[in-house]
This record gives structure tokens, sequence and C-alpha cells, in this order.
């Protein structure tokens, strides 16, 4: 049964739970999927609206795209649980076994690949979030802005899972070059999903 397939209390059950999936990777995933969708709920309060005519047409491209980036998220649940269950289990190799760590290295690699995934999609989350909020109804402008919230932690909550399998990896400039490449989407997508925060607030909390 795919997790988002399942109640929230099941979900939250399993995350409360001992089991090694679902964890912070399919939360963070769970959680920006939350964010896009708000996002989406911008444009559905939008389009349709004569005062928002000019913009109906660019809104109704950013909710077809948001809603299969919301797919997509809710998929990389799943996906997150796939490329850990693999490092889980050479975890359990005897360390004095000598194809532990040739198993660990290439468990850790595959553990990065849906972190990196997840935080390319949130990426995409982030930028639509900037027309939703620049754009859409201003009666549904906070929804944005939290939505915008919710990535940003996301996005931040992937970077954790690409970073602490980097930790363990023994080719350090493989590391390096992951590590590289999850710091330059937090170096530029925080600040943009902040700015759209900060923009929220000014619209709704004028100075």
């Amino acid at each position: 049964m795919s997790f988002k397939e399942y109640t929230l209390d099941d979900f939250t059950q399993a995350l409360a739970s001992k089991e090694a999936v679902p964890g912070g990777g399919g939360a963070g995933a769970l959680v920006a999927a939350v964010g896009i969708a708000l996002g989406n709920m911008v444009g559905s309060l939008t389009v349709g609206k004569k005062t928002y005519a000019d913009v109906e047409d660019e809104m109704r491209v950013w909710m077809k795209q948001a809603s299969v980036l919301r797919e997509e998220l809710l998929c990389g649940m799943d996906a997150d649980a796939e490329a850990f269950l693999p490092l889980s289990k050479a975890y359990g190799i005897p360390k004095n076994d000598p194809f532990r760590p040739a198993v660990m290295e290439e468990a850790l690699r595959k553990a990065c690949d849906a972190p990196l995934a997840l935080m390319s999609q949130i990426c995409q989350a982030i930028e639509l979030l900037e027309g939703f909020a620049a754009k859409g109804s201003r009666i549904a402008v906070s929804d944005a802005g939290v939505g915008a919230v919710c990535c940003k932690a996301a996005l931040q909550g992937a970077s954790l899972n690409v970073f602490i399998n980097t930790k363990s990896m023994r080719d350090r400039k493989y590391a390096a070059e992951l590590e590289r490449r999850a710091d330059d989407l937090l170096e530029e997508y925080m600040i943009r999903a902040d700015r759209v925060y900060e923009s929220v607030l000014e619209k709704i909390r004028p100075a």
C-alpha cells in the first residue's frame, strides 16, 4: 500500500513508530505536497474572477504544473522509503564482512538520490508559489505564504537526508559533489521562499 493512500492518522502513527520507514524524507515530501496544494488553492480562488482576468491564462498554466508536482511529491513519499531500505539492510551486515564497505557505499549513494530529487521538486514548487503569491487573489495570498513556509521547511529537511548519508561515504569527492548540489539549491531557494513569505506579510500587515 502506497503511503499516499494512508489516512493522516495512519501515516503519522507510522512516523511515530520504530519502523525504518516512513521517516523524515517521507514527511518532507508530504509537507511539500501540502505547500504546493496551497498554491493551487490560490489559483482556484483567482481564476474566473473579473479582477484577475489578465492573469487567468497564466494562473491556469501554473495550476496544471502544480497539480502534476503535487502528485510527484506524494509519490516521493514512497520513493524515499524505497531508497532508504537498502541502506537500512546494509547497516545490518556484520562489520567484519569484507563486502560490507562496498555494499554500504552503494546504498549510501542510492539513499541520496531520493532527497536530491525531492529538493529539485520543492524548488519547482517554490517557483510556482512565487507566482501565486504575486498575482493570485489577495483574499488567499496568506495561503501562498503558508505554502512557501511549508516548502522551505521541506527543502531544509530533504537536505538533512542528503548530508546524513554523505557524511558516511568513503568517496569524499563524490560526497562533496552531492553536498555542493544540495547547498546550491538551499542557497537560492531558501531565500526565494523567504521572499514569498515576506511579500505576503507585507500585503496583509502593511506598515
